[in-house]
């Protein structure tokens, strides 16, 4: 296990001390100081090399070693050895320099001498070596007979001492001030006119960026026209210049803003984001967003890293959101981002397309989306992504069909040639909706998809189009035509294999058994003969039925060369039976309405209707059925019969079969259309600034104090720094809910904690009051956990004197989804008793509902979730709420969920209901439920609640949840 520790830490110190060496070793025996100072004065260099590694290890891990110093001093100093040179730097970091009483060690001014020789040695790379070292030192003792010659290398011929003496001076400048280093600032002025060498003058604008920040700016002014020239590192140096120096002083942006357009024409692709990110922070004209997102859109083109264009993806989705109607010239350059395989990358492009479609490039849109649409039929062959792809192209074309009616046309007669691919329910259902909201389409849409029935194969994706076939063929043309597809696709009746009635002597059914052998061979299988009856008559049977194939391959053959519809039903699927029983009613109501029940083309649809319905329920019902059809569909198919065969049925069907229905649907569709919010399509809405609007003049106002004013200026790192993390005001009744008492009143030490839960890191505010009058030290506040969090920041001892309240801060790193605890005791010494007091805090629970957020997901890849996902926690409901939405709608706000089914269309007389939800957590983790109610006859609300994850932890805790959450709220 690999120890890491800070060296120079003393026994029983308080606090480490600095040191910038982080090393680790596997090593299990800890040599001996003997040996390793007998290898130190070896005239052995790698004896000497291997010596001081094991030392610098074992100082990192603790040990004294305190002969080994001086060994170090005698018989290394000297070496010419480069890396025995390069240890020696880590080594003088690590050892302890001073003695017990806080002074420099004696035997420092030898290393000291030493650093002064390597800074003149004739070897430039022991002076750069050496340069770094003196970065990491922070005794002034040390530095104070070094800075001359550590300014003497400004000057060296070689670039890599100049490149490190200008960070040695940047990092002694910044510790130690202008006291320690007079006139630095100048002296790196005067370097930089002079320097060649690009990282070098790189470094020497980051000292003064940092250090003397109004000569970075004048340096920039008097060379803006040669930033170009100076290297990529230089630029992105004055572009963190311009954003700090812009903040202070607005009236600097013209000067930098001329710099950062040229920047953004680099072949350096970190250049070129920063200096995006960099104009959209300083302006918000329209000439800056376009610059900015043109330069987005061609690293979109130009990076292969799919990390990269996500990244930048999320850059062009945040200048969308205040910047829509600009970013719409540029729709067509984001779109070429789906030329990446990565399906993340394709759908965060597609999901930036929609928002940025208007009407003046929808149709470029469309046109590019139907190409993609047919490439993924070409490529179906050679890759298994192509169908979410497909689908993913299909909800976009969707979206956009939705927004602007009048492009439906060009694109509903595409889609009918994917109804058979994958993603095929999609589009079903998209056709489906086309239908119901542009009634000028069906005239040339129905017969197309009434042409496609026999290419169908999914059960999902035929119970779509019957429905549609049943609603929509309004004429005798089709559905005469629609009635002989039909046929087709379920082939000859009956469907069922009948079973064989035996001859009465064994012997007459062995001779027609015997007769049929040679027939079967011929045809790959074996050859049945006729049944027959005990009357002596000969059984009805299909011509498919007498051959059995021998093979599995012939078996699977021969499925597949069954219609689809009757392939199905031999499957057992015999919910697409019910359907196509409703479609072929609707079908025979609607001739009957056209030309009367009593007349011969309606009674030959009804007869050849309830033949097919017979059949469904004899194949369903035969004696050794391999799949017996379930009560459900027997009920609809009875009905069905039941309402052809009566005419009074009939008449009470006949207004809710042909119209309710499709009322209901187009009910539906309003209100989903109305649940959505409403873009603006001809200009961002957003961003209209009213007339009363007030005018923002920064020398005008204050500091700025919140999220919202920083948005408002458009330019304050720490604001950009919050709404990256996702910060939002509070009310103080919100921030009153997350304070925790730890302590009574009557303890000495009262205790409370304000806790900030934000995504990884657990934030705990803790007050500490002294409620006695004596003082109290070594005030120390231990915390432990339970669940997936850990203590990464220990608070440190205070001292509290009497009356005195102190706030000091803990943070904790979540790892997991799960609910956790936050314990712990404050332990102190007091001066009136000798022993230490120990008081016990109450704990802390961590809800999990801190780590979840409501998302939404497709019905299909929910399904797909369901069944992957192993862990599930069921749960009892037993509420005393009496209405069924009131229940889920409270599930769903106590949970921080996404209720999925459309819960609003359910009437309210509703007895059971059975709805999904949704979230995601920070980690990334799904959490799906489902609520399956009932309303008892007593009024109460019964059932279950399932939870499904992909971890132990989020089904267990929000299981917790749910249980806790069922009573009515107060």
């Amino acid at each position: 296990m690999a120890a890491t520790a800070a060296a120079g830490v003393a026994a029983g110190a308080a606090h480490e001390e600095y040191c910038p060496v982080l090393l680790g070793s596997d090593r299990t025996a800890v040599p001996q100081e003997n040996e390793i100072i007998a290898d130190l004065e070896s005239s052995d260099v790698e004896r000497k090399i291997g010596a001081l590694k094991k030392t610098i290890l074992l100082l990192i891990q603790g040990e004294e070693l305190s002969r080994v110093f001086m060994t170090v001093i005698r018989y290394c100093i000297t070496a010419e050895s480069h890396e025995l040179q390069k240890l020696l730097m880590v080594y003088w970091e690590v050892v302890k320099k001073y003695d017990a009483a806080g002074k420099l060690r004696e035997e420092m001014i030898l290393v000291c001498n030493a650093v002064l020789k390597n800074l003149n040695h004739p070897n430039e790379y022991i002076r750069g070596s050496t340069l770094r070292f003196l970065c990491r030192v922070r005794e002034r003792e040390l530095l104070e007979p070094l800075k001359h010659s550590i300014l003497e290398n400004l000057k060296h011929r070689h670039h890599y001492v100049r490149r490190n003496a200008v960070n040695a001076v940047h990092n002694i400048y910044r510790v130690f001030g202008e006291d320690f280093l007079p006139g630095a600032p100048d002296d790196i002025l005067r370097f930089m006119d002079e320097e060649s060498d690009q990282t070098a003058r790189r470094n020497a604008f980051a000292m003064l960026f940092n250090c003397a920040q109004d000569k970075a700016v004048a340096y920039f002014v008097e060379h803006s026209n040669d930033v170009a020239t100076y290297g990529d590192g230089f630029s992105l140096v004055v572009l963190e210049l311009a954003r700090k120096a812009c903040r202070a002083d607005p009236s600097l942006k013209p000067r930098f803003v001329k710099a950062i357009f040229q920047m953004l024409s680099s072949e350096s692709s970190a250049l070129v984001y920063e200096a995006a990110s960099t104009l959209t922070s300083m302006s918000q004209a329209p000439t800056a967003v376009r610059a900015a997102a043109a330069a987005y859109t061609g690293l979109l083109a130009s990076e292969s890293d799919n990390n990269v264009k996500l990244i930048v993806l999320e850059r062009i989705d945040s200048l969308r959101k205040r910047h829509t109607k600009v970013l719409r010239e540029l729709v067509m350059d984001v779109l070429r981002a789906l030329s990446s395989p990565n399906e993340a990358i394709q759908r965060k492009t597609l999901d930036i397309a929609m928002a940025l479609v208007g009407p003046r490039n929808v149709e470029e849109v469309m046109l590019l989306l139907k190409k993609e649409l047919v490439a993924t039929q070409e490529a179906a062959a050679s890759s298994d992504k192509d169908g979410k792809y497909r689908q993913m192209l299909v909800e976009a074309i969707h979206t956009i069909t939705a927004r602007f009616p009048e492009i439906a046309h060009s694109v509903v007669h595409l889609l009918l040639e994917f109804m058979s691919a994958d993603g095929g329910l999609k589009v079903a259902m998209l056709v489906r909706e086309i239908v119901e909201s542009y009634p000028a389409l069906r005239s040339s849409v129905m017969p197309k998809l009434v042409e496609g029935l026999s290419e169908l194969s999914s059960s999902d994706v035929f119970r779509v189009v019957l429905w549609i076939v049943g609603e929509y063929c309004e004429d005798d043309v089709l559905i005469a035509s629609a009635l002989a597809q039909l046929s087709q696709c379920l082939g000859r009746l009956p469907l069922h294999k009948p079973v064989e009635a035996k001859a009465a002597g064994g012997a007459g059914g062995a001779a027609e058994e015997g007769a049929g052998e040679g027939a079967a061979a011929a045809a790959g299988g074996k050859r049945k003969g006729p049944a027959v009856l005990a009357d002596g008559t000969y059984a009805s049977q299909s011509a498919a039925d007498f051959i059995e194939p021998k093979t599995e391959a012939a078996a699977a053959e021969a499925e597949e060369a069954l219609p689809p519809l009757r392939r199905l039903l031999l499957k057992g699927d015999y919910f697409v039976g019910a359907a196509l029983a409703s479609t072929l009613t609707k079908l025979a109501l609607r001739t009957a309405s056209l030309h009367g029940s009593t007349s011969n083309r309606a009674k030959a649809v009804m007869v050849d209707s309830m033949l097919v319905m017979c059949a469904i329920v004899e194949l369903g019902q035969a004696k050794g059925a391999k799949h017996p059809i379930d009560q459900d569909a027997y009920e609809r198919i009875v009905a069905c019969m039941r309402i052809i065969a009566d005419p009074e049925s009939q008449a009470a069907a006949m207004p809710v079969l042909l119209n309710g229905t499709r009322a209901a649907f187009a009910a539906r569709l309003k209100r989903i259309h109305a649940a959505k919010p409403k873009d603006a399509d001809d200009d961002d809405a957003a961003s209209k600034p009213q007339a009363d609007q007030l005018l923002t003049v920064r020398q005008l106002r204050g500091r700025v104090t919140g999220v919202a004013d920083a948005v408002e200026i458009g330019l304050d790192d720490e604001a950009d720094v919050m709404r990256a993390a996702g910060a939002e005001e509070e009310d103080f009744a919100s921030r009153l809910s997350r304070v925790h008492q730890l302590s009574g009143f009557a303890d000495p030490v009262y205790v409370e904690a304000f806790v900030t839960v934000h995504d990884y890191d657990i934030t705990l505010e803790i007050i500490l009051i002294n409620r006695t009058e004596h003082n109290m030290t070594n005030v120390v506040v231990e915390l432990h956990t339970m669940g997936a969090l850990k203590v990464v920041d220990r608070p440190s001892a205070i001292t509290l004197g009497p009356g005195d309240t102190r706030t000091i801060k803990a943070n904790i790193k979540v790892s997991a989804t799960e609910a956790g605890h936050i314990f712990g005791n404050v332990a102190y010494d007091s001066t009136t008793s000798a022993e230490k007091t120990i008081i016990n805090l109450r704990h802390i629970h961590i809800d999990i509902m801190d780590y979840i957020n409501p998302a939404t997901t497709s019905d299909e890849h929910f399904r797909e979730m369901w069944a992957d996902f192993e862990w599930e926690n069921k749960v009892a409901v037993h509420t005393d709420f009496s209405s069924l939405k009131g229940f889920v709608r409270h599930m769903v706000k106590s949970t921080n969920m996404k209720c999925l089914t459309p819960i609003d269309d359910l009437s309210e007389d509703c007895n059971f209901m059975a709805a999904n939800l949704y979230a995601r957590s920070i980690f990334g983790e799904d959490a799906l439920v489902n609520v399956s109610v009932e309303v008892k006859p007593d009024g109460g609300i019964r059932g279950h609640i399932r939870i499904r994850s992909k971890t132990q932890g989020v089904a267990l805790s929000l299981g917790d949840k749910m249980s806790a959450s069922q009573s009515l709220p107060k």
